[in-house]
């Protein structure tokens, strides 16, 4: 098979969307060669049956000059090749562009969404595709017979516990330590580290774990600590202002790290070097950061209700319903009680479920299903 994709950005650093060049060379072992059409190029990390072509966002394109590269690219490649099918990764609009085009060649459409947003293009798209797949029932909210649920698609090799467990600790300064092995031993107490992956906007609701972590502390659990790994978008600049803010007010700033964004395949040391995920956003849509995090064996804190049924042996310790944010540091404090093999168990529980239901192996599995019918 001769695969064509449709993607958004192909950049292995990127700190969202780095996970697309995952998934393409786990297509492309399963293909004769994968050509993909990308909105925005970075840096390449594809397999040898792999070529990546951009329209130019990366080169500051205009939207006119991008569309002229998108169907210059589009056909020259169908004049060379023949494809099988096409896959389309978040990209409805590449898929409308390309479908009067791509039918002509008699080359069939599957189209990756999972958003609760349903806009204009996505509503042509539906109709003009052939296949849509996503992660979970509340992914693509369209009233569509296309839809197929595949999971969502996480390097279970690449995201896992950390072996040996790396543990953070807190370290008083060289002067006040004592003068032998023993005397440093003892100076070192055991951190409860939260993380939370993702951008810094406020559909993330970030101020409500700064707020937790403030409840902690006041309630004598003074060895929490909080890192934000994420980037702040120029639309946002203020939201994080107000965070940064709200963390000098509340006298937190030994406790509470702005990491920034950070390339893909770094994140999993964070997670590794966490206890505790914690996810606020109520945006009704998988968030692959915290099925990452629980693929590395980190017990999760979550508010987003598309979480809910597969967390339900957990809910009453790792689910908030998302109008009840005061819930997150009574479910902290319980998490925190737990003695670290305790929650290694848990953790253990979690991956098992991602394995299961959402690894790249069982995404590739079903798209390559779809692809060849």
């Amino acid at each position: 098979m001769r695969l064509l994709v449709f993607n958004l950005v192909t950049d292995a650093d990127d700190p969202v969307l780095g996970f697309t060049t995952i998934w393409i060379n786990g297509l492309a072992a399963r293909c004769e060669a994968v050509d993909v059409i990308t909105m925005k190029m970075g840096r390449l990390a594809v397999a040898s049956n792999v070529n990546v072509y951009s329209v130019g966002k990366e080169k500051g394109y205009s939207e006119a000059r991008r569309a002229f590269e998108f169907y210059r690219i589009l056909l020259g490649l169908l004049r060379q090749h023949h494809y099988e099918a096409c896959f389309a990764h978040m990209m409805q609009l590449f898929a409308v562009m390309g479908a009067p085009v791509l039918k002509l060649y008699h080359v069939p459409i599957t189209l990756w969404y999972a958003h609760k947003a349903t806009g204009r293009v996505l509503q042509l798209a539906e109709k003009l595709v052939d296949h849509v797949v996503t992660s979970t029932t509340e992914g693509f909210r369209l009233p569509s017979k296309k839809v197929q649920i595949i999971g969502q698609g996480i390097d279970t090799a690449q995201f896992k516990p950390a072996t040996p467990p790396n543990t953070p600790t807190l370290t008083l300064p060289h002067s006040n330590r004592g003068g032998n092995n023993e005397a440093e031993a003892r100076s070192e107490s055991r951190l409860f580290t939260l993380i939370s992956v993702g951008r810094i906007a406020p559909v993330k609701r970030l101020e409500i774990i700064i707020a937790a972590v403030k409840a902690l502390r006041e309630q004598g659990l003074t060895d929490i600590r909080l890192i934000l790994v994420g980037e702040v978008a120029p639309s946002d600049r203020d939201y994080g202002e107000r965070l940064r803010q709200m963390v000098s007010d509340n006298q937190l700033s030994n406790a509470v790290t702005f990491a920034g964004g950070m390339p893909y395949e770094a994140v999993v040391r964070e997670y590794q070097q966490a206890d505790v995920m914690v996810n606020m956003s109520a945006t009704g849509s998988m968030d692959k950061a915290v099925l990452e995090a629980m693929a590395c064996g980190l017990p999760v804190v979550t508010a987003n209700e598309s979480f809910k049924s597969l967390l339900t042996p957990w809910a009453d310790m790792l689910y908030i319903p998302p109008e009840s944010p005061e819930v997150l540091s009574v479910r902290l404090k319980q998490l925190a009680a737990m003695s670290s093999s305790e929650r290694a168990v848990l953790g253990a529980a979690l991956r098992q479920l991602v394995v299961e239901q959402h690894s790249m192996q069982h995404l590739t599995d079903q798209l390559m299903t779809i692809f060849k019918r």
